[in-house]
C-alpha cells in the first residue's frame, strides 16, 4: 500500500531545489528544504506516540512551519484538524473533545488557556509560533530529514474540518485522501496550472480554500507560492509582480479596487484571478474587469466537498454565476421537499455527487444520513438554478448560514450567547449585505418585559465568547420577532427590513 496524497503532492518533489515558498522578505524555501522540515515534524509526531488515524488539532498562525505541519500529518497518516486562529478557548475545547485529538498545537500565547483544556481531555500540547519557533519545532530539530511514509488508502481520512451545524453544534467533515487529491487534480486541469505558475497566497490555511485548493494545486504542479501571512493591500501590491495567479475572497478584490494603484498595469503579467468562499457581487466582477481587463473566475465549493463548480477558463466567465459542474462532479437542482430533480431554470436545492464529496460527519451518523443520501448525493443546503446556458446560479441558502469575508457563521451559536444576556428575552441573528465582507452579522433582540438591554455590554459579552468574525456588527431592538403561523421566526422578513443597513451609508 502507498500513500497517494503524500506521494502525489509532496513526495514527488523530494530533493527538488526549486522554490516552493517565496516569502515577503524575498527569501525562498525550496521543495527539498520544505520536505525535510516536514519529515522532521513527522518524526517528532511519531516520537510523541501519534499513530496513523490519530487526530491533530492545530490553532496556529500562518507560516511555512505551519504548512509543513500539514505535510507532516499527511506523511505520518495523522488526520489534520486546522482551527481558525480567532476561536476562543471555549470554542477550541469543543473541537478537541469532539475529535478526540491526541495532540493540540497552539501559539505560545494560548498556553495558559489551553493547557487545562488539553489536560482535561487527555491530549498532549505543543506550541508553534508565527516566527516558526516553539516546542513542536524544538522537538522536530532532533529528528532526521527523512521519514518512512505511512501507508494510507484513498478512503483513509486526511483531514477533519469543522463546519456549522443546524443546531449550532459544529460538525466535523471527514475528508479522505481521495477527496482532496481528486479535487486538486481536476482544478489543475481546469484552471491550466503548470510548474511555471507562481500563486499569490494571502488566504488563511485553516480553511479549505487556502489549504486544500491553493496549496494542493500548487503542489500538484510543482509551482511556487508567494506566501503571505495575511491579506494586506500594500503587501499584495508589492508582491503582485512576482505572481502569475491569485486566489482570493471577494473582500480581497473590493479592497484592491479601492486602491488607485491597482490597475491594468499592475495586473498585465497575471494569468488568472479566482474568487470563492463567499458570493462575488456582479458589481465587483464588472468593476474589476473594467479596471484591469481581467475577468475574475468565480467557483463554488464547500467544506464538505471542496470545489463543485467553476466558471470556464476558456469561455465566458459570467458575473453572478459559479459556472458549470467540474469534471467528475454531478450537480442537480432538486425539490427540497421530495428530492426530485427539477427542470432547468427552476430554483431548488443544490445536490452534488463525486469523488470530492466528503465521507460524512465525525461521530454524527444521524446528521450524515440527513445530508448525505444513500446514492452519494450531498444535500448542500444552498438554493440555486441552472440557467438557459447551463451556468449554475446560487440564489440563496436553505440554511441560515452567514458567509462573511469567506468565513462560515451559523446564527444559532451567536443567538445562544445573545439570549443569555441580561434583559434579553430572545434574539435572531441574520446576515445582511456588506460592501466589504459580502455579508455581516446583525443581531435582533427582543427585551424581557420592562427591561432595556444594554447593547454595549452585550457587545462586550459577545466579544469575549465568540471569535471576532462572528461578532455582531450591529444590535437592533424590536418589540417582537416576525413569525409564521407555525411560530417559526421569519428571518427573511428581518433581512428584507434591515438589508440596507450597510449598503446605503
Amino acid at each position: 500500500m502507498a500513500n497517494s496524497l503524500y506521494d502525489t503532492l509532496f513526495g514527488r518533489h523530494a530533493g527538488n531545489p526549486a522554490p516552493f515558498l517565496i516569502l515577503p522578505d524575498g527569501s525562498e524555501v525550496s521543495y527539498a528544504a520544505f520536505l525535510a522540515q516536514a519529515a522532521r515534524i513527522a518524526g517528532h509526531l511519531a516520537a510523541l506516540g501519534l499513530k496513523p488515524g490519530d487526530r491533530l488539532a492545530a490553532q496556529v498562525a500562518k507560516s511555512p512551519e505551519a504548512l509543513a505541519l500539514y505535510a507532516a500529518c499527511v506523511q505520518a497518516g495523522v488526520v489534520f484538524l486546522p482551527l481558525n486562529t480567532a476561536y476562543t478557548a471555549s470554542e477550541v475545547t469543543y473541537f478537541v473533545e469532539n475529535s478526540g485529538a491526541a495532540l493540540v498545537v497552539c501559539d505560545s500565547a494560548a498556553i495558559d488557556s489551553l493547557t487545562p483544556v488539553a489536560a482535561g481531555l487527555g491530549a498532549q500540547l505543543a506550541t508553534l509560533d508565527a516566527d516558526g519557533t516553539g516546542s513542536l519545532m524544538a522537538g522536530a530539530a532532533g529528528q532526521g530529514d527523512t521519514f518512512a511514509t505511512a501507508d494510507r488508502s484513498g478512503d483513509d481520512l486526511a483531514a477533519l474540518l469543522y463546519t456549522s451545524g443546524t443546531t449550532g453544534r459544529s460538525k466535523g467533515a471527514m475528508l479522505s485522501q481521495e477527496n482532496l487529491l481528486s479535487n486538486a487534480e481536476v482544478l489543475v486541469r481546469e484552471w491550466r496550472f503548470t510548474e511555471s505558475d507562481v500563486l499569490l497566497h494571502a488566504l488563511p490555511i485553516f480553511h479549505t480554500h487556502g489549504l486544500f485548493v491553493a496549496t494542493n494545486v500548487t503542489l500538484a504542479t510543482g509551482g511556487a507560492m508567494v506566501f503571505l501571512p495575511k491579506f494586506d493591500v500594500d503587501t499584495v501590491l508589492a508582491q503582485l509582480p512576482r505572481a502569475t495567479t491569485m486566489m482570493g475572497v471577494p473582500t480581497f478584490y473590493t479592497r484592491l479596487l479601492d486602491d488607485p494603484r491597482f490597475d491594468a498595469a499592475a495586473t498585465r503579467h497575471m494569468r488568472l484571478f479566482t474568487s470563492g468562499s463567499a458570493p462575488l457581487l456582479a458589481e465587483t466582477h464588472d468593476r474589476f474587469s473594467a479596471r484591469t481587463g481581467h475577468a475574475i473566475l468565480e467557483r463554488y465549493g464547500m467544506t464538505e466537498t471542496n470545489m463543485n463548480t467553476s466558471n470556464p477558463y476558456d469561455g465566458a466567465r459570467r458575473a453572478g454565476t459559479v459556472g458549470f459542474a467540474l469534471p467528475g462532479v454531478e450537480l442537480k437542482i432538486c425539490d427540497p421537499a421530495t428530492g426530485a430533480a427539477l427542470p432547468q431554470g427552476e430554483v431548488g436545492q443544490i445536490e452534488v455527487r463525486g469523488p470530492n464529496v466528503f465521507q460524512g460527519y465525525w461521530q454524527m451518523p444521524e446528521k450524515t444520513a440527513e445530508e448525505l443520501r444513500a446514492d452519494g448525493f450531498f444535500i448542500t443546503g444552498d438554493l440555486g438554478l441552472i440557467d438557459d446556458q447551463g451556468y449554475v446560479q446560487i440564489v440563496g441558502r436553505g440554511k441560515d448560514l452567514i458567509i462573511s469575508g469567506g468565513y462560515n457563521i451559523y446564527p444559532k451559536e451567536i443567538e445562544l450567547v445573545l439570549d443569555d444576556q441580561p434583559g434579553v428575552l430572545e434574539s435572531a441573528v441574520i446576515g445582511v449585505p456588506h460592501p466589504d465582507f459580502g455579508e455581516t452579522v446583525v443581531g435582533v433582540l427582543v427585551p424581557e418585559p420592562g427591561m432595556a438591554p444594554d447593547k454595549e455590554a452585550i457587545m462586550t459579552a459577545a466579544a469575549a465568547a465568540l471569535a471576532r468574525f462572528k461578532h455582531p456588527r450591529k444590535l437592533i431592538i424590536l418589540d417582537e420577532l416576525p413569525r409564521n403561523t407555525m411560530g417559526k421566526v421569519q428571518k427573511n422578513i428581518l433581512r428584507d427590513r434591515f438589508g440596507d443597513l450597510f449598503t446605503t451609508q
